[in-house]
């Protein structure tokens, strides 16, 4: 069924009369397509005038009717992976008069999260991480007697990641009763094997099944028990690409794959699989964007998409004044590829939102995605770098703490040159708590023989970014989200001196040492008080010299950086002046020590006084004190 292009809001007189899933399952089975059409129908309405994520619920509204009418929640717990999926999930467990809320300041969440709702079992909002956590339900169920079932959903791209595995690993070994659903929706495939009976050909050229067919027998090798698998590789390969094989080796019953889109289908099968014992494995096959024909043409585009008119068949053009961090990357990778063929940009599955388009259609060769798996993203990176080439690891900030020991272990500990870009640094937005980028600067503070850049603009990001590429050891360019400042770009890209900042203002009393890109909101503040104002650029190694300067001349010193203050750039200056017994009166001003909430970014800051107004208002405070 097709959705309707109308702005109004849609007619759903069964998904009104549904509060809880208590009272789905009051329905007649026969009625189970039409509120699967009424929820696909309302998420449209409602995320094209709110935002959102789109593409990935409308792809998983009959499974999630599915789910809620044949299990018993909140009692038994539904595991989600990521989240995107799960807007339907939100819509009918008492949420759907709160769901154009998603996202916004004081709204709803924009993935599961426990504290929301007793139907959110896990908040998630990193891929991989449900089989694990479902596991743990499973075996506390079990242990306790309460007879809770549990389900874990997962999409063919988040099972990519080690950790599905090992978690499926751990599942087959200890075999308790839980369900994995591996919600396939594989984008690469084109219309005409969507049909059902054409689903083998479209598993066989999955790129889930093209990525288990080329490492599942490394995968195998030395696991108890199925050794002689991967020992008669050759035997096997047949086996290992046919649907479930490498499933039922790893001792879950595998199901599937089926119809991801025929509720009654769903029903009937999970109906079945709900009694029995031992780890269950269902495969369903899905379209992202099921049922709305501009998502399902571009799944991709229609991932998060902003407020849009669905009539449309595209969404509304960004006009930015200004490019973005991430083009800004994508446009130095490009310029720093086309004179250095051993530049090697490595991305874990983030090409899209690190910039990486253009440069991964012009340097095809040069270009890796590893997929979701920061670990290997790193440590290969580190690989790469040993063999003699520059590897660049395009990673957000929230994603890095995922391949903390490898950036210790295998890239700083052999002092290797990996040259981290890290995305999405600072406050994100409208992601919320699991996406703020607010400790890399913190956890990679610690670890030797790494240089932190915090560019204060576009300009001093590309510079930073050759500065990091040339460097002959470990370095991290980090820069936040969103679009630059305007300023002009150098015609040639400079080479900075590392550990050395810039004064841009000279003031009475108050010095304000700036790290990244909160210096337009510092000048605004310095102009208000009259502070000097120094732009730190490299929190490691720090620019002693510059800080002892300001220590003689001014009664305070403020660090500003988007970053928790605990473990930061300020708390660097702070521990030379200690350190060298110098005195100097010091405020510290960053990210509080808690999760920050969703909300825009300007609207983050401001809550959090790292805009002008609350630089301004927290220095005259500390002043008054003094």
């Amino acid at each position: 069924m097709s959705l309707s292009s109308s702005h109004s809001a849609a007619s759903t007189p069964l998904l009104d009369s549904i509060n809880t899933p208590a009272d789905l399952r009051l329905l007649n089975e026969r009625q189970l397509p039409q509120l699967c059409a009424e929820v696909r129908e309302f998420l449209l309405n409602s995320v094209s005038q709110s935002s959102g994520h789109l593409a990935s619920g409308l792809g998983t509204v009959e499974l999630t009717v599915a789910l809620h009418y044949v299990y018993s929640t909140p009692h038994d717990q539904l595991v989600w992976d990521v989240g995107h999926q799960a807007y339907p999930h939100k819509i009918l467990t008492g949420r759907k008069d709160r769901l154009h809320t998603i996202r916004q300041k004081d709204g709803l969440h924009p993935f599961p999260w426990r504290p929301e709702s007793e139907y959110d079992t896990l908040s998630v909002g990193h891929s991989s991480t449900s089989i694990s956590a479902a596991l743990g339900m499973a075996i506390a169920a079990q242990r306790n007697n309460t007879q809770q079932k549990v389900v874990s959903i997962i999409g063919d791209g988040a099972i990519t990641a080690g950790m599905a595995f090992e978690a499926l690993n751990h599942a087959g070994d200890i075999k308790p009763d839980m369900l994995v659903i591996l919600n396939d929706n594989d984008m690469s495939i084109s219309e005409n094997v969507g049909a059902l009976n054409n689903h083998l050909a479209r598993v066989l050229s999955g790129k889930v099944y093209t990525s288990i067919r080329e490492g599942g027998k490394k995968l195998l090798q030395g696991m108890p028990g199925i050794s002689h698998l991967a020992s008669r590789a050759e035997e096997h390969m047949k086996g290992m690409v046919a649907p479930g094989t490498i499933f039922e080796e790893l001792g879950f019953n595998y199901i599937g794959p089926i119809d991801g889109h025929d509720v009654n289908l769903l029903v009937d099968t999970l109906r079945n699989m709900r009694s029995l014992k031992g780890p269950q494995f269902l495969h369903i096959v899905t379209r992202k964007g099921k049922g709305y024909a501009p998502a399902e043409n571009d799944p991709i585009g229609y991932h998060g998409v902003p407020k849009f008119d669905p009539s449309q068949t595209s969404l509304p053009s960004k006009k930015a004044a200004t490019p973005s961090y991430s083009k800004v990357f994508g446009d130095w990778l490009c310029e720093m590829a086309a004179i250095d063929e051993k530049l090697m940009a490595v991305t874990p599955a983030m090409r899209e939102g690190s910039g990486m388009v253009e440069f991964s259609q012009k340097f095809p060769h040069q270009y890796f995605d590893v997929a979701i798996a920061e670990q290997h993203a790193v440590t290969f990176g580190a690989g790469l770098a040993i063999g003699g080439y520059n590897p660049v690891v395009a990673i957000y900030s929230t994603f890095l703490q995922r391949g903390y020991d490898q950036l210790i272990h295998d890239v700083a500990l052999q002092n290797l040159p990996v040259l981290f870009a890290i995305d999405r640094a600072g406050i994100v937005g409208a992601d919320g708590p699991t996406h703020q980028g607010a400790f890399d600067i913190s956890y990679m503070r610690c670890v030797p023989n790494l240089v932190i850049m915090t560019p204060s603009d576009e300009n001093e990001c590309r510079n930073m970014l050759f500065t990091g590429h040339l460097h002959q050891g470990p370095a991290a360019v980090r820069y936040p989200r969103g679009n630059g400042t305007g300023i002009a770009m150098d015609e040639q890209m400079q080479k900075l001196e590392i550990g050395k900042g810039r004064m841009v203002r000279e003031g009475k009393k108050v010095a304000i040492l700036n790290f990244g890109t909160l210096l337009s909101e510092v000048m605004s503040c310095a102009e208000g008080i009259d502070a000097s104002v120094a732009d730190m650029r490299f929190v490691k190694p720090l620019d002693t010299a510059l800080i002892d300067a300001l220590a003689a001349d001014h009664d305070l010193l403020v660090s500003v950086e988007e970053n928790v203050i605990a473990g930061g750039a300020g708390s660097a200056v702070s521990e030379y002046l200690a350190q060298h017994g110098k005195t100097a009166q010091m405020l510290h001003i960053g990210l509080p020590d808690e999760f920050i909430k969703h909300g825009s970014q300007e609207e983050i800051r401001a809550e959090l006084m790292l805009d002008a107004a609350g630089l301004e208002a927290q220095i005259k405070q500390r002043m008054d004190t003094m």
